[in-house]
């Protein structure tokens, strides 16, 4: 199976799960009178969208390199990871505020309804599903090195957080008396800003690869290690990287004995390549530039 159709075939896994219990949780909500609940509804359904987002950007990636795109078309899928984180922050802005509102109408004397049982009951089912998902996705999304993949698993861990926070809120008003049926609406407001940190996350590390910032200090001195393995090869400088979606770029400075015959250099160039790709991936981009060793 391709690295498309498998990336397809967990989004689309997630999504069915999605459509599922974002039905199942706006129903729970509306007949359970939950403003966690539906704020939790609102939640799954942004997840839902943003499995769409996967699906068209990943097929976008998926291009080969061509005229117009000399290193591929990897950079979609960081595209579709800040989509994503987008629509966390407006998914997040939502739930903050409708709960916001209903504290503030607790807070002026209005006495708030209680959540029903099937509330609660949907908020447990949901943590359930949505963390088995999160566990799918995320070895789907680090096999397959893809950044859309583990960032929509990420959507799927902070739906499951939701639910829980939902659970807690909802099972307070419920066994706890009309006194605390504020519970339900903190738990959604809370909820709201756990999903304010995750996007955050995901919007710095894709605002990262789109401004092309280098890959990680240890990740460049361990190319510069495996640089060095080469015989006959000294002071890799002037190291530059950077991630392409789910591919890496590297470009370096080498040294070798000026003397050498440039068949001999090309030979080991091409063995700085291979290591490299063994490593780092075979789609990894490497650029060698070779000068003469200084006596």
């Amino acid at each position: 199976m391709t690295r498309k159709r498998e990336i397809y075939k967990v989004t689309l896994m997630g999504s069915a799960g999605n459509v599922a219990l974002l039905t199942f949780k706006f129903i729970a909500g509306t007949l359970g009178h939950s403003s966690a609940m539906i704020a939790d509804a609102v939640h799954s359904l942004s997840d839902f969208l943003t499995d769409v987002i996967v699906l068209f950007f990943v097929n976008l990636s998926a291009k080969p390199q061509d005229a117009s795109h000399d290193y591929g078309h990897g950079k979609y899928e960081t595209i579709a990871s800040f989509i994503i984180g987008l629509a966390l922050v407006a998914a997040a802005t939502g739930i903050i505020f409708s709960g916001g509102m209903k504290l503030y109408d607790w807070a002026r004397g209005e006495q708030l309804e209680a959540p029903g049982r099937l509330a609660l009951w949907a908020a447990l089912f949901s943590i359930v599903v949505k963390e088995a998902l999160y566990h799918y996705t995320v070895r789907c999304g680090m096999r397959l090195d893809s950044q859309a993949v583990i960032a929509n698993a990420w959507h799927h861990r902070s739906d499951a957080l939701s639910s829980i926070g939902a659970a807690i809120g909802i099972g307070g008003a419920i066994f706890l008396g009309d006194r605390w049926t504020v519970l339900d609406p903190m738990a959604s407001v809370i909820v709201g800003l756990m999903l304010v940190k995750v996007a955050i996350e995901l919007l710095r590390n894709s605002m990262g690869e789109l401004t092309e910032s280098s890959l990680s200090d240890e990740t460049e001195q361990e190319m510069e290690r495996i640089i060095c393995e080469v015989s006959d090869v000294s002071q890799p400088h002037n190291l530059r990287t950077r991630r392409i979606g789910n591919r890496i770029a590297i470009e370096v400075h080498v040294r070798m004995d000026g003397a050498m015959a440039l068949s001999e250099a090309h030979n080991r160039a091409t063995a700085i390549e291979q290591k490299l790709k063994h490593r780092f991936g075979s789609q990894t981009h490497v650029t060698i530039h070779m000068e003469p060793a200084k006596s």
